[in-house]
């Protein structure tokens, strides 16, 4: 049967608060308003946290303790891993106990979960760096396969991964790029020297995170029989790569659509039926060092970016109106400031802003897209979005002008 590689993203931003012109140059907090009874980011990272994070993590970690051969990935960016630690440090807990297992495996991205790759080459490469060290130092797990934002992929992004020393890379699986090839197989990067990719299998992941609880869909409900029988059509050479949000377990589809234990026996029966699971590492580790092995791969040519959101999987998601190209201007433009100032308050909050979320939310899609942008925006609109984001870089460019910390 075929190989089943799961990975689960887990991400949370450090939102805007409100904050307006009025407080431009009072050297006061983008994020909380200084105590944590004001700091919405909390109070949103421990809702999620009893919804999602702890009850999925304790799962996982009873599945990898009654299957030896159950086995998984996890993609946690640096600023989810901030979080936990100062609001949640129970979520850290869990996850090192699953790493320890030596059955979980950690991938690399950006620490600050940024559109970077896009636009500076030596800031993606630092905050991919940030991000190593800080999963040394939690999880004593040095990541060798890298997944970007959202899966942001193109032919120049993995030049610079392949750079960075990374033996292989998640992205998705776009079929304007695929020439109906199928995405079960393994791929390697249209670059000089290439990458070993594995492809998202778009339909059977959104079953799960997207379609699990609609009950206007044909398949509902999903019981863990009818999944694995679909996969019980895959051929034992094929890797079925599911990839999606943790949140999808307990805060997108809630505990009450049955999603936990959905997920419990879907575990089971995949290996009663000899699925095995895989990690990326343990597909494309081999791969990266035989150079003859990866020469033999077909091509995943990708000369535009492709990501997996939205019906397109392009980056309209982030940068698809003037608003967001304006935002993300503001941003980059003070790169060389804010670095050649040495200021550590002001390059922590730049990076900040950074996360991609923040352009996300400024997204002025309709129709399906349109409404999960809006599901996930905790503005009014995305001009609500915008404002807010303007007035911060007003007082990031000041701060740069004027040489001030906080």
């Amino acid at each position: 049967m075929a190989k089943l590689c799961l990975y689960f993203q887990l991400h949370q931003p450090y939102r805007l608060r409100p904050f307006s012109v009025f407080e431009l140059n009072r050297g006061l907090d983008y994020f909380a308003l200084g105590s944590e009874q004001h700091d919405d980011n909390a109070a949103i990272f421990r809702k999620v946290a009893q919804k999602s994070y702890l009850p999925m993590l304790s799962l996982l970690l009873e599945l990898v303790t009654i299957h030896p051969s159950f086995c998984f990935a996890l993609s946690c960016s640096g600023v989810f891993l901030e979080q936990a630690r100062a609001y949640q440090p129970e979520v850290i807990g869990l996850i090192q106990r699953l790493v320890d297992t030596d059955q979980v495996e950690i991938l690399a991205e950006s620490y600050y979960h940024s559109l970077a790759s896009l636009y500076s080459p030596a800031e993606f490469a630092e905050q991919v760096k940030l991000h190593t060290a800080l999963v040394e130092e939690l999880f004593h797990f040095t990541p060798t396969v890298f997944r970007n934002t959202e899966l942001i992929y193109a032919n120049f992004i993995a030049e610079q991964v392949e750079q960075l020393g990374f033996a292989g890379m998640l992205t998705e699986a776009v079929d304007r790029y695929l020439g109906g090839r199928p995405r079960t197989q393994v791929f390697r990067s249209y670059t000089g020297k290439p990458l070993p990719l594995l492809l998202k299998h778009a339909q059977l992941s959104d079953d799960v995170a997207f379609r699990f609880s609609n009950k206007n869909w044909e398949e509902h409900p999903l019981t863990s029989e009818k999944y694995v029988h679909w996969l019980n059509n895959y051929y034992p050479e094929e890797y079925i790569n599911l990839f999606m949000d943790f949140e999808t377990f307990g805060e997108h589809q809630w505990e009450d659509t049955g999603i936990f234990e959905f997920f419990r026996h879907f575990v089971g029966r995949a290996l009663h039926f000899d699925h095995h699971f895989v990690t990326p590492a343990s597909v494309l580790e081999p791969l990266a060092n035989h150079p003859k092995t990866l020469d033999s791969l077909p091509v995943y040519d990708v000369p535009d970016p492709i990501s997996w959101a939205d019906i397109d999987r392009d980056l309209t998601a982030w940068r698809g109106n003037s608003l967001q190209h304006d935002a993300l201007r503001l941003v980059y433009s003070i790169e060389a400031d804010v670095i050649k100032s040495g200021d550590r308050e002001l390059l922590r909050d730049w990076r900040r802003v950074q996360t991609s979320d923040h352009f996300y939310y400024m997204c002025v899609k309709w129709s399906a897209d349109g409404d999960v942008h809006k599901y996930f925006s905790p503005y009014d609109s995305p001009f609500e979005a915008y404002n807010r984001f303007s007035a911060v870089m007003v007082d990031l460019q000041d701060r740069v002008r004027l040489g001030k910390s906080k």
